[in-house]
């Protein structure tokens, strides 16, 4: 059965994207034990383009189908996982990008949702949270999409972020997300 097309982001209501997030069933991945068959000779480059034995995977309905199979084991190592094989995956940095923000509300009252390059839709939140980790060539911000699966957030969406950390009255530099406040600077 075909998946669903992921839905018109610029259309959707924060309430939206919670009440769709919550329906989204993805597989059982963290309770799969199967045993590991090797390297799938894949790749998720830095900018989240999957690779297949050096070509990119131009169908962004295969992207998925394999992102909601992938899983993050104890050893920090990626694996994309079903009943019956484990196959080792190649991560460059983070697995997704935040590729858009929609924001509602102001200050403590904000809402902050992402479009992945998946099609995925995450809402910041304490389960959800933001980390910005300082690197030689600027800050890496990340939201935490699931068990132990991040998306780097893309630049132009985390100057977004940054304008409305500025722009808010806080102490320090940040922003607000259901309730939870993720300072952008350490």
């Amino acid at each position: 059965m075909p998946m669903a097309p992921a839905p018109d982001f610029e259309t959707l209501t924060i309430a939206d994207i919670a009440r769709l997030s919550e329906a989204d069933r993805l597989p059982p991945v963290d309770r799969w034990n199967p045993d590991h068959c090797g390297h799938s000779d894949m790749r998720i480059s830095r900018d989240g383009t999957w690779y297949h034995q050096g070509s990119p995977i131009g169908r962004l309905a295969m992207v998925r189908a394999f992102s909601r199979i992938l899983r993050r084991e104890p050893d920090g190592g990626y694996v994309l996982v079903t009943p019956v094989e484990k196959l080792d995956i190649d991560v460059e940095d983070a697995p997704f990008v935040a590729v858009e923000l929609k924001a509602e509300g102001e200050g403590r009252e904000a809402n902050l949702a992402f479009r992945l390059n998946t099609g995925e839709l995450v809402t910041a939140s304490a389960e959800h949270p933001l980390r910005f980790v300082e690197h030689e060539d600027g800050p890496h911000p990340y939201v935490h999409v699931r068990g132990g699966l991040e998306a780097l957030i893309a630049r132009s969406v985390y100057y977004e972020l940054a304008e409305r950390a500025l722009a808010g009255d806080d102490e320090t530099p940040g922003v607000w997300s259901a309730g939870t406040f993720f300072p952008i600077a350490s």
